[in-house]
């Protein structure tokens, strides 16, 4: 088999995967549009409540906090500015809800001369378009209303409006407290860590009341879908379009995950009790995930809100088991709040199953292990282009043997095809007879027109596995390597592109053509190179330059082998 054939079968297939991609994001079924514009950070407060609350979310606005809680009702709700080494926080006082989260260590787009200092990637966001937040409560199994209860609803009380770690401090913790007129006071505090993204949650239960306090703690992640692209070159082009959006849990067991298109699907929704899970909405190298306590088990929902609006929430919930606290006595419900990168190697020491965020699919036997002798490399290295360079020639060196009976083959092919011409011309349009005497022709050779299949069937699984290491691995965005700002993104200026294109042209050189190719066929194989660059333009870099330099490599191997076979075959009159 020829190995350009080979790709241009996968470079056709690969192209119209990656149409079809952009075809659904442009075309495919969109929300109707909404009836009424919502605005405003109020909007963060139209999720339902679990327990005793009905599940359906009420057309009008949320209701304000009760006017018996001690607090001023028509007070508005105010914007806590909580800052760490790693977290730049908004928290909303109306019902103490993580509304707004920038990670300071992780840039938007990569540092450049014209860009030395881009802002940083926001990952909780209360803007309408791109709305994510992560609230908790308590409900009571009372037949109180909502108003009266501390859920994400109620309005809270902070002392500052701004909390910062300072230098030299290892720990920081921001109260906010609710109470009622009866007595029942909650404060709700939020722990942060130096260099730490996981967020110790407290919600304190102090009854003061004359009555025994029932109800439950709950954690939920609310979540829009990201904005489309405006035309489908930008979705082809965006990594973050052909990655997972959506929800993810772990049972304990298994992850599971829930795309955004399929919350609707009554089929596919989450309704389970987990022991030692978690909940978590996943965006490309990124995780936002609540962790109840492992020995605690919790009732696990999702649910669409506003599902006929332009921008649906998706909401992933977990509700834990019922809790008690008699007058004059006091309780704490405890959980952790992961808001932060997808970093590999470091999210299973967080919580069990955390690391399966990090999802490469069916190709992660492949991918995983590629990472970690990546990660090898550039620990030596300290550069991820050149660690993808020293992975190119490990490869190649394991792979030698069989690249060698490839090139062999293409090498006897070659030589054959003045012969394989003439059986062309001789048996005309019989083709089966060709193929006969073609058969025999490489038997009496010795030549296996199949002695190439074998590497690249290799090559396949590597190239998709180094593709969703390079689209989804952390360490690797924004990496820097010579003119390349990011090698997660196609080449600014696309000369590794070029030189694969050429490297194809030298192959293409070397290689035969496949004996009883049609013309349409030769023509295509002549295009081949451009259509490499065109489809390698819109790739990672990094992904480029593994084929760029695999490429260089493999040429100069075939053309080492091609040249060895002629002068074997020279040598051979002199020796009889």
């Amino acid at each position: 088999m020829n190995q350009t054939r080979t790709f241009l079968l996968f470079a056709l297939l690969a192209v119209a995967y990656f149409l079809f991609l952009a075809w659904e994001k442009d075309y495919g079924p969109q929300p109707p549009p909404p009836e009424v514009a919502s605005t405003g950070v109020a909007s963060s407060t139209d999720a339902s409540v679990p327990g005793a609350i009905p599940t359906a979310t009420p057309a009008t606005p949320a209701p304000a906090a009760p006017a018996q809680s001690g607090q001023n009702a028509a007070a508005p709700a105010q914007l806590i500015t909580i800052t760490t080494d790693v977290l730049k926080l908004s928290v909303d006082t109306r019902g103490g809800s993580l509304v707004h989260a920038d990670l300071l260590a992780y840039p938007q787009a990569a540092r450049t001369h014209k860009s030395p200092n881009p802002p940083p990637t926001v990952l909780l966001s209360s803007d309408e378009a791109h709305y994510s937040v992560a609230q908790s409560g308590l409900v009571s199994s009372s037949d109180s209303a909502p108003a009266d209860q501390p859920n994400h609803l109620a309005l809270f009380h902070a002392e500052h409006t701004a909390y910062a770690l300072a230098p030299g401090q290892d720990e920081l913790k921001v109260d906010l407290t609710w109470q009622d007129a009866a007595g029942l006071k909650v404060t709700k505090t939020y722990t942060f860590k130096r260099g730490s993204y996981v967020i110790g949650v407290s919600q304190r239960i102090d009854n003061g009341s004359a009555a025994a306090w029932h109800g439950n703690a709950y954690q939920q992640l609310l979540r829009v879908e990201p904005p489309k692209a405006t035309n489908w070159l930008a979705n082809y082009t965006n990594p973050e379009t052909r990655s997972f959006q959506g929800a993810a849990w772990y049972t304990g067991e298994k992850f599971e995950k829930l795309p955004f298109k399929d919350f609707a699907e009554p089929k596919d929704q989450l309704n389970a009790s987990i022991k030692g899970g978690w909940a978590a909405m996943l965006k490309l190298y990124f995780v936002t995930a609540w962790i109840p306590p492992a020995n605690q088990t919790e009732q696990y929902v999702t649910q669409t809100i506003n599902p006929d609006s332009a921008h649906p929430r998706y909401l992933i919930r977990t509700v834990g088991p019922a809790l008690s606290v008699a007058p004059g006595q006091s309780l704490t419900s405890q959980s952790r709040l992961y808001v932060g990168p997808n970093v590999q190697g470091a999210m299973g020491a967080i919580a069990p199953g955390l690391d399966l965020t990090i999802d490469y699919g069916m190709f992660k036997i492949i991918a995983v292990p590629m990472h970690w002798v990546l990660s090898q490399f550039h620990a030596v290295t300290k550069n991820w282009g050149v660690a993808i360079i020293l992975l190119v020639l490990l490869i190649k060196g394991l792979s030698w043997k069989l690249t060698a009976i490839q090139y062999r083959s293409s090498a006897r092919m070659r030589k054959l095809q003045p012969r394989v011409q003439a059986l062309k011309e001789r048996y005309g349009d019989d083709k089966q007879k060709m193929q006969m005497a073609m058969m025999e022709l490489y038997k009496k050779e010795k030549v296996n027109p199949m002695g190439g299949c074998l590497p690249v069937l290799i090559t396949l699984p590597v190239f998709y596995g180094l593709f969703f290491v390079l689209e989804y691995s952390l360490e690797l965005r924004h990496a820097p390597f010579l003119w390349i700002p990011d090698l997660s993104a196609p080449d600014p200026i696309y000369i590794l592109p070029i030189i694969y294109a050429i490297v194809m042209l030298g192959t293409q050189w070397l290689n035969p053509v496949a004996a009883g190719m049609d013309p349409t066929q030769a023509k295509m194989m002549k295009v081949m190179p451009l259509l490499f660059t065109v489809m390698f333009a819109f790739f990672p870099a990094g992904l480029c330059l593994y084929y760029a330099v695999n490429g260089i490599v493999g040429l100069g191997q075939q053309w080492w082998i091609t040249h060895h076979v002629d002068r074997e075959d020279a040598a051979k009159p002199q020796a009889a």
